[in-house]
């Protein structure tokens, strides 16, 4: 690419107004909360350059391997199940708009925007390092909740195989573990999954947003299809793998429309617990999401900020703890009590305990190996 072409790219970057981007959920650059300098474009009345459709933005996907210096995360929130998590990669190629992991970019001096489904980096070390803290003898066993922050098979899974090597890990040493994703390419590691299964090792949630492929298109573009993940929901549920979904994020005037049939859809390939979470905005996200809707959903974009800000004490985000995931006021009750209707109607339940009873910790790598 010529210089000039990289200054007319830059340019359009930096003036960039909202549009959509094929293949990307995000349609700007929203700036961190920790910027230390941010650009605002303005229009000089000699048109803009994105009337040059080959001027719009269509950035890449850069991954940067990194070595992480630990890898389990732990957590106290209590309105959260779990304990501690590990997250083999940072940025999220899946690009769904509504991610309220977006905002986490921002300590990297990047954008919560696009930056963070373009701009990813996977932890290569993973393995290694979750190896040596199990080994930690003061370690005690928990259940670990795999890739939270952002998807473990997310697409560059295929290429780095870091959650793969982490499993392994967990597999070796027999500690129970739990993940959700939202991509049918889990099903490549089912043999290990199933073996692990047998034993109460593994429970595994798949995130269905949407049964629409246009709206799930537009909404989590690099996120494999509905019907793929209810294949792949299929396949774990008969190779013996406990398995749930998470009708997760419900959006108001978006997708609250099909709670019903999301929850039909997934025990019908064998989910047999259920969750639901509402759109969360921490943030950036909310600017993030704001551009997204009035893009896609003008006629309806101010009503559905309403509702959402209904059920979040007239602000766009309430993030007190038993109040984010759930909302209050009318139509959180009325999403609730359909939900538990759903629910009940279908026969879920929960899913088996984890067991954590067989865990063995690993031997630490020492330079003699294991001559002895």
């Amino acid at each position: 690419m010529d210089s000039a072409r990289k200054t007319q790219l830059s340019q359009a970057r930096l003036s960039m107004q909202p549009a959509a981007i094929k293949g990307r959920g995000a349609a700007s650059f929203v700036d961190g909360r920790f910027a230390v300098r941010t650009a605002h474009g303005e229009d000089d009345g000699w048109g803009s350059v994105y009337e040059d459709a080959d001027l719009a933005p269509r950035p890449d996907t850069v991954v940067t391997e990194e070595t992480a210096r630990s890898i389990i995360s732990r957590n106290d929130s209590p309105d959260i199940a779990f304990g501690q998590s590990v997250n083999p990669y940072r940025g999220c190629e899946h690009g769904c708009v509504y991610c309220f992991a977006r905002p986490s970019h921002a300590y990297l001096e990047l954008s919560p925007g696009l930056d963070f489904e373009t701009r990813l980096f996977a932890k290569t070390n993973a393995a290694e390092r979750l190896q040596n803290e199990l080994a930690r003898p003061g370690y005690q066993c928990a259940p670990i909740a795999l890739g939270i922050n952002t998807d473990s098979y997310q697409p560059i899974e295929r290429r780095f195989r870091i959650t793969r090597g982490v499993i392994e890990v967990l597999d070796a040493c027999s500690h129970p573990f739990s993940l959700i994703t939202k991509n049918a390419s889990i099903v490549r590691d089912v043999e290990v999954l199933a073996s692990m299964a047998q034993r109460g090792l593994v429970s595994v949630y798949f995130s269905v947003t949407t049964l629409d492929n246009q709206l799930s298109a537009r909404m989590e573009p690099r996120a494999s299809a509905p019907h793929a993940r209810l294949k792949a929901m299929r396949t774990l549920a008969q190779a013996g793998v406990p398995v749930g979904v998470m009708v997760a994020p419900v959006i108001a005037m978006i997708n609250d429309g099909e709670i019903e049939r999301i929850l039909e859809a997934a025990h019908e390939a064998g989910a047999r617990a259920a969750g639901y979470v509402l759109l969360r905005l921490p943030h950036e996200l909310k600017q993030v999401w704001r551009d997204w809707l009035r893009l896609h959903y003008p006629d309806r974009a101010e009503h559905v900020m309403s509702l959402i800000q209904q059920m979040s004490g007239g602000k766009d985000y309430d993030s007190r703890f038993g109040h984010r995931m759930r909302g209050h006021g009318p139509f959180a009750q009325l999403i609730e009590q359909r939900f538990q209707k759903a629910w009940k109607r279908h026969g879920f339940g929960r899913l088996p305990a984890l067991d954590t009873s067989r865990f063995v910790a690993p031997r630490k790598p020492t330079p003699q190996m294991e001559l002895f």
